[in-house]
Order: C-alpha cells, then sequence, then structure tokens
C-alpha cells in the first residue's frame, strides 16, 4: 500500500536529456567532531549508570585527546551530566525533551498526557504511550496509578515491535511497505515465524486491538489500542500492562480496563483530528461479547493464552 502522504513525481516522455542521464551518487560530507558526539551518546544509551571519559574513549576506540573536549563542550550545553564522586557521564534527559518538541511526540503527548491521566486514575492501572521510531518502538509517555502498588514501563524505553504488545498494534495498522520493512530486518524471524506474526497482525487489525499475556511478566495482561491522527494513519499504540490482583482489592478486571482503554484511545483519536471511518475500535465485555449493532463480526472471547511466539 502506497504512503498517501509520500509525493511521487513521474518524468515524461518530455523529460531533458539531463534527467536521463544516470545521476551521480550523492556528496559524502564529513564532521568528525559532530559524528564522534552522536557516537558518544550512542555507547552511552547502552551504559545507564554512565561512564568515565577513559571508558568512553576506550568504547569508542579513540585516545582521550580526541574525545576530551568533545565531552566537555556535551555536558556544558547539558546533553550529559557528570557524577562529582565517579566521574561518570551519563546522557542528560534534556535529550529527550528537545526531541518531543522538535517532533509530532510533542503535541501527541500534550494531547493524551490528561486523559492518561484520567484513565489510570479510574482503573489503578499504569498506561503507556508507544510511537514507531524506526524500526523500533519509543515509550514516550506514561502515566503510573494512584495506588500503592504500580507496574510501569520506563519512560524512553526500546521497543521490538514485533514481539511487543504495542508493537504488534502499530504493525498491525501501520502502512505495508514500512511493516514489511520491518520484518524483512528481523534476521531472528523463519519463515514461519514471519508467517505466525502476519497472521497475529490480521488479527490485531480486524477486532482493533491486542490483548495477550506479557511475554515478559506472569500476572500481567498486555492490553493495547492504536491511536489515529489525521488520514486515519496510526501514529502511537496506548497501552496498559494490565496487574492481576489476589486481594479483592481491584475494581476494574481486565475487560473492564480494555473498555475504558478503548474510550480512552478513542477521545484522543479524534482530538487529534481522527473521524472514525471504516475502523471499528469494539471493546469486549467480560462474557466476551462485543457491544450492541456488532453482532455480525462474531467476536469470541480472546485466548489470552495464545502468546506470541508461540
Amino acid at each position: 500500500m502506497q504512503n498517501p502522504w509520500d509525493t511521487h513525481l513521474g518524468m515524461g516522455a518530455s523529460s531533458s536529456k539531463h534527467n536521463q542521464e544516470p545521476r551521480s551518487a550523492p556528496k559524502t560530507y564529513s564532521a568528525p567532531a559532530l559524528e564522534r558526539g552522536f557516537n558518544v551518546i550512542e555507547l552511552l544509551a547502552q551504559a545507564p549508570r554512565g561512564l568515565t571519559a577513559s571508558e568512553i574513549a576506550a568504547g569508542l576506540d579513540l585516545s582521550i585527546g580526541e574525545i576530551f573536549r568533545i565531552i566537555v563542550v556535551m555536558e556544558r550545553r547539558r546533553w550529559l551530566n557528570k557524577d562529582p564522586e565517579t566521574d561518570q557521564y551519563s546522557v542528560n534527559s534534556r535529550i529527550l525533551e528537545i526531541v518531543f518538541r522538535a517532533t509530532p511526540a510533542e503535541e501527541l503527548t500534550v494531547m493524551a498526557g490528561p486523559h492518561m491521566r484520567e484513565l489510570a486514575n479510574k482503573i489503578d492501572q499504569s498506561c503507556h504511550l508507544v510511537m514507531p521510531n524506526g524500526r523500533r518502538g519509543l515509550v514516550v509517555l506514561r502515566q503510573q496509578n494512584p495506588g500503592d502498588i504500580a507496574f510501569i514501563v520506563r519512560l524512553g524505553a526500546d521497543l521490538d515491535l514485533v514481539r511487543s504488545c504495542s508493537g504488534q498494534v502499530l504493525l498491525g495498522f501501520g502502512d505495508d511497505a514500512w511493516v514489511a520493512d520491518v520484518l524483512e530486518a528481523d534476521t531472528a524471524l523463519s519463515p514461519k515465524d514471519r508467517a505466525a506474526v502476519m497472521n497475529r497482525l490480521k488479527l490485531v487489525r480486524s477486532r482493533g486491538f491486542e490483548m495477550r499475556p506479557s511475554a515478559r511478566t506472569n500476572g500481567v495482561t498486555d492490553i493495547s489500542y492504536p491511536i489515529f491522527g489525521l488520514g486515519g494513519r496510526v501514529v502511537a499504540a496506548l497501552t496498559i500492562p494490565f496487574m492481576a490482583r489476589i486481594d479483592g482489592s481491584p475494581v476494574f478486571d481486565e475487560y473492564a480496563a480494555q473498555a475504558e482503554l478503548a474510550s480512552t484511545a478513542k477521545r484522543i483519536s479524534t482530538e487529534l483530528g481522527w473521524f472514525e471511518r471504516d475502523e471499528r475500535i469494539v471493546p469486549l465485555s467480560a462474557d466476551g461479547r462485543a457491544g450492541a449493532g456488532v453482532a455480525k463480526s462474531k467476536p469470541r472471547r480472546l485466548r489470552l493464552k495464545d502468546n506470541f511466539p508461540a
């Protein structure tokens, strides 16, 4: 499926000779200091506790002299933090703030924040918002529930699109070319696994959401709905890692929480300019039945044991 936001201009028979000639390779430019600065950030992203200047230099196969001034400038500009006791550098959260302001994440998080807070307070479960980030997913906003016990996902967490609940929602409603690129890049997928993923994505799209046991944590059911923007393009996934409790305290079970999540996702999508066309976001009730007016879709109770990968 062609991305409707992409513009493709074809050349007619009257194209000039210049346009018909093979194009030369694009020029490449070098900015060593800038590239080293990016390399520092990428290296520190793999070391949450931080690294000393000598450790950064060793990790990048550079000398202290080659990297020291770059690190000092990055610290002065508040891209890095330096622990005065250990001399370890770590990435400043200011980077995330700048990225949010420079991308659609800013508008989305401002819009979604109050709705997510209302949802978390109502069902006493945390929730988080995941946006596509190339071939991965990025947690751009989270809301903790008000209760004494919470299960939350780290802000800025990098998620596997193919195997995470949020990722499968993004892929399920994503552009075909992008989905194919993500799956093609996942070299761990066998042909059989890829077919299983495609079937799962079709299921997600047909019912409008994903709901399955967490692939990492016992007692947690992941529930995720798409957030749509203008033109019906999926821009994010809103997810609840529903934590089961055995003390009788929860007012909402996972199916009641799912219904609240569906309503919240639709409100956020509407505020972003989406209006309902062919997509139907239909929450299941506790007995597995859909709401009024959708009997023909023959909904069934979710088989929560169906976890991918199988």
